[in-house]
């Protein structure tokens, strides 16, 4: 099976733009300011030696700090795939903002 961007955004449950998330190591709020579709490398196909690519899901975060308007200081970005666990142990969905 071909995987394209929509899989990883059904199998994911990635939050939409505008969602407000938690980081679970430091319980910081961030917001979900760009939701697009990328391709990730993954490592070369053992029978060609050809490089792949995954279809990914690249979330850009901003850091909520009272008093300071959206997207103005830190912002951050991953790009997630389906076969990785990374915004399951790092982040929770609060809700919209």
């Amino acid at each position: 099976m071909v995987e394209t961007h929509d899989d990883v955004v059904k199998g994911k449950h990635l939050p939409r733009v505008g969602q407000t998330v938690r980081s679970k190591k430091y319980g910081t709020l961030w917001r979900v300011m760009e939701k697009r579709e990328v391709w990730a490398n993954t490592t070369d196909d053992p029978e060609s030696g050809n490089p792949r690519l995954l279809p990914a899901i690249y979330l850009c975060y901003w850091k909520i700090r009272e008093g300071v308007m959206p997207g103005i200081g830190k912002m951050m970005g991953y790009a997630y795939t389906l076969h990785d666990t990374t915004f399951e142990t790092n982040w929770e969905i609060l809700g919209d903002s």
